[in-house]
């Protein structure tokens, strides 16, 4: 399929077919269950960023990118003695945040808005493909399956098309069904050098967002992907070569079902072991014990001495001090890092690591 193939939007097929409209239901009941019970939360910061840290780890392993969460947190700290690829996955949550920051203000997603988290993804400013030669490769066999548009003009008018897209609801195609044509057509249109599946994995999320169907950025399909990731490659190329939008909508419906459950499933976990701790800190810890050191807790699944001192408003000594005392009732973990002394919480931790899709 050479570079012209490649329709603008809206695809030319009738999308809400019986099937897809079958699925949809139970997608959008389980995706609203998820929206319902996340409200409820008293401290949404603390799903937030559990989320976030297990969707940059996967949707960076998609694309190859493996590294353990003990790196990450490494990374998270900004220490020189992090991986290059935990590097890469905590830039990736920090393009994540930035998106959201931006559709929350902006309430559209535009091309600039899409060039400015690829950016962040990749740290550096390339910007839209200019040169030609960009081809899709079957990994075992390296066999071209698929050349996308070629030149700065064409991938333009490809990216205004599907910016209107994404921000036009005149053909009231429910928003659960347009998700799954717009990542398809962004990665088709393949508009930069590097970074185009992650990107388009964080314009899942902020689509959601913009729609309202969820609240908080806390549902992405890359753990979904990861486990069908050969349907995910196969049926992509089958919308190219057969136009077989069926299959494909319906891959990205379970996709969103499938993980709204396990989602809020983790989520419940983790509301479980913040009421445990509350509880045996309150009992064994009465002095320091206060709602706000929990949340300080389980704000990442790492803290530092400086970060105690500043959220709770108490000096440097007493900061240690409560350290200490957690850590000696086995409520947390320490380790030297450089010059400073990582806290980690390797219950939240533990719960991260049981939710990604590689064992560590």
């Amino acid at each position: 399929m050479n570079r012209h193939e490649l329709p603008m939007l809206p695809p030319r097929v009738e999308l809400e077919t019986v099937k897809v409209l079958k699925q949809l239901s139970k997608t959008s009941r389980a995706l609203a269950e998820l929206k319902g019970y996340a409200e409820t939360i008293p401290n949404k910061n603390i799903l937030l960023n559990a989320a976030t840290i297990i969707e940059a780890k996967d949707s960076s392993e998609i694309e190859n990118i493996i590294t353990t969460h003990d790196d990450l947190y490494r990374a998270l700290n900004k220490s020189i003695y992090a991986s290059s690829s935990a590097k890469e996955v905590a830039n990736y949550r920090s393009a994540m945040w930035k998106g959201c920051e931006i559709v929350r203000v902006s309430k559209i997603i535009t091309i600039n808005m899409i060039k400015i988290i690829q950016g962040i993804i990749e740290k550096n400013d390339a910007g839209i493909r200019k040169l030609p030669g960009t081809v899709l490769q079957n990994d075992k066999t390296s066999e071209i399956v698929y050349t996308p548009p070629e030149g700065f003009d064409t991938i333009m008018d490809y990216m205004s098309n599907l910016e209107k897209y994404i921000n036009d609801d005149v053909d009231e195609v429910d928003p659960l069904i347009k998700l799954a044509v717009i990542h398809y057509q962004f990665e088709s249109i393949h508009p930069f050098y590097d970074g185009n599946g992650r990107t388009g994995r964080i314009i899942n999320i902020l689509y959601l967002l913009l729609k309202g169907l969820l609240d908080q950025p806390i549902l992405y399909l890359s753990s979904y992907i990861i486990k069908n990731k050969a349907d995910y490659y196969r049926l992509l190329q089958e919308v190219r070569t057969k136009n077989a939008w069926e299959e494909w909508v319906l891959y990205i419906l379970t996709a969103i079902e499938e993980t709204s459950m396990e989602t809020l499933g983790l989520i419940k976990k983790i509301n479980i072991e913040i009421e445990k701790m509350q509880i045996e800190i309150r009992s064994s810890l009465p002095k320091i014990y206060t709602q706000e050191l929990i949340d300080l807790l389980f704000y990442e699944f790492y803290t530092k001495t400086s970060v105690f001192e500043k959220e709770l408003s108490i000096s440097r000594k007493t900061a240690v001090s409560y350290l200490t005392q957690l850590e000696s009732n086995g409520f947390i973990h320490s380790e030297k890092i450089g010059k400073e002394r990582i806290y980690l919480n390797y219950r939240l931790l533990n719960l991260i690591k049981s939710k990604s899709s590689t064992s560590i």
